[in-house]
């Protein structure tokens, strides 16, 4: 049975008081030290988030008084990507519509190289790491290699350094070790006063902590939340075709994933903006489904996620982690919501209830609550705990996660197009808006 405690201390570990204090504490001790506002940056040459930010960096460095510590990095940790070749692709296309979103360069297709090659553009990285003008030089390669530009990377490489890769195997252990040893396991990554902050996509909470301090160098202001900014503002139901409101937006869905919450919380909206169809599949979380979760990245995500609900107004924090019975008494009470036409207010009234209002679902008082306070009747809903049909249709829920080229949750299907998190649901909006839209003449 959950601990009726761990609600509390989790509110008080992901909370804005321990966030505050850190933050102050960060600050004094660079005051104190008369230190820049240093940020370290990792980035991986084959890993298109990192090439994306790398041709921001710039123009941030000119609204505030940043000092970047460059770290190449090159091997992945294998238990942290659990389905590496689908990350990959997934990555890639990703970062291609983040890049058109903020017009940056990006490739049609991913361009071809080899580990060894990686291998010795990495090494020609770090070589520039303890020299002047790393940025500038990482800018130039990083493009050559992205745009398949091969005759320019001849043209940057030193063949003294690309040859003797060994040399630099020690500096690259180097950073991949600090990176782990800080706390992550992604490239793309921003590490700035004791937080991270992942590629374009959490930029916005860097540029919020630099505007709270004070040191924007012209006007403050936020330039990296156009994923967010106009979501449900884009366009209105009345544009939607017939054809729209029939196809479905599906996400695929774990109650034990704080990213599925707000997911759902903002797919529910969406949907209902658009008046289109709303499909939930629920599959098993990682652990249920015996694979392995890093207690490192549980950390960073509950500190992630809380920022995100908190920039999205929605409840985070108060938790009771439902894994476990709580997830197995949520996934057989599902079809019994559905039958009821309550499906996804149940869901959403249990991922609110554990993620945010800390009611331990194991319990039968706690589920109770949940169920009731969606219209449902308890006493008909306790017969269906005992059932285990559910089973069946999450492990083939899962099947057609990986069917889609998805392989995490929350990922979400509208037609043709796959996405993956949360972050991409203005990728949705701007699909559907995009569908509604009359052909120019």
């Amino acid at each position: 049975m959950s601990s009726p405690i761990m609600p509390h201390i989790m509110r008080f570990a992901t909370g804005e008081r321990l966030q505050g204090l850190r933050r102050k504490r960060a600050e004094r001790r660079r005051s104190r030290g008369k230190g820049p506002h240093k940020v370290t940056v990792y980035l991986r040459i084959n890993d298109p988030y990192s090439y994306v930010l790398l041709q921001v960096l710039g123009s941030l460095a000119q609204r505030y008084p940043l000092q970047y510590d460059f770290r190449t990095i090159l091997n992945l940790q294998p238990d942290l990507y659990p389905a590496p070749a689908l990350w990959e692709r997934s990555a890639f296309h990703d970062s291609g519509y983040l890049a058109s979103l903020y017009d940056l360069d990006f490739p049609q297709r991913r361009p071809s190289s080899t580990p060894a090659r990686d291998a010795q553009l990495t090494a020609q990285l770090l070589h520039w790491e303890l020299q002047p003008g790393y940025l500038d030089n990482a800018l130039a390669l990083f493009s050559a290699y992205w745009q398949a530009d091969d005759a320019r990377l001849e043209a940057l490489l030193d063949t003294r350094v690309t040859d003797h890769v060994e040399c630099y195997d020690h500096h690259l252990q180097s950073n991949e070790a600090m990176l782990k040893k800080a706390g992550h396991y992604l490239s793309a990554m921003l590490h700035y006063g004791g937080e991270w902050y992942w590629g374009l996509d959490r930029l916005e909470h860097l540029e919020r902590r630099l505007n709270t301090l004070g040191v924007a160098l012209g006007a403050p202001r936020i330039e990296f939340d156009k994923g967010y900014r106009e979501f449900c503002r884009l366009g209105s139901a009345d544009e939607v075709s017939d054809a729209q409101r029939n196809t479905p937006l599906v996400i695929y869905f774990s109650i034990r994933s704080p990213y599925s919450y707000l997911g759902l919380v903002r797919a529910i909206q969406l949907a209902s903006h658009y008046r289109i169809p709303l499909l939930v599949k629920p599959v098993l979380p990682m652990v249920m489904r015996r694979m392995q979760v890093p207690r490192t990245k549980g950390f960073y995500i509950l500190r992630d996620v809380k920022r995100e609900a908190d920039k999205y107004g929605i409840a985070f924090g108060f938790i009771a982690d439902p894994l476990g019975k709580g997830v197995e008494r949520c996934y057989a009470l599902y079809q019994f919501a559905c039958d009821a036409g309550k499906g996804e207010e149940f869901l959403e009234s249990y991922a609110r209830g554990v993620w945010a209002e800390g009611i331990r679902s194991d319990t039968d008082t706690g589920l109770q609550q949940l169920v009731e306070r969606v219209g449902l009747d308890w006493q008909a809903a306790r017969g269906h705990l005992s059932s285990d049909a559910w089973r069946q249709w999450a492990q083939e829920n899962l099947a057609e996660l990986y069917a889609d080229g998805l392989w995490g949750v929350p990922s979400f299907t509208y037609g043709e197009l796959k996405v993956f998190g949360q972050d991409r649901l203005d990728c949705i909006e701007r699909a559907i808006v995009s569908a509604g839209k009359a052909p120019a003449d």
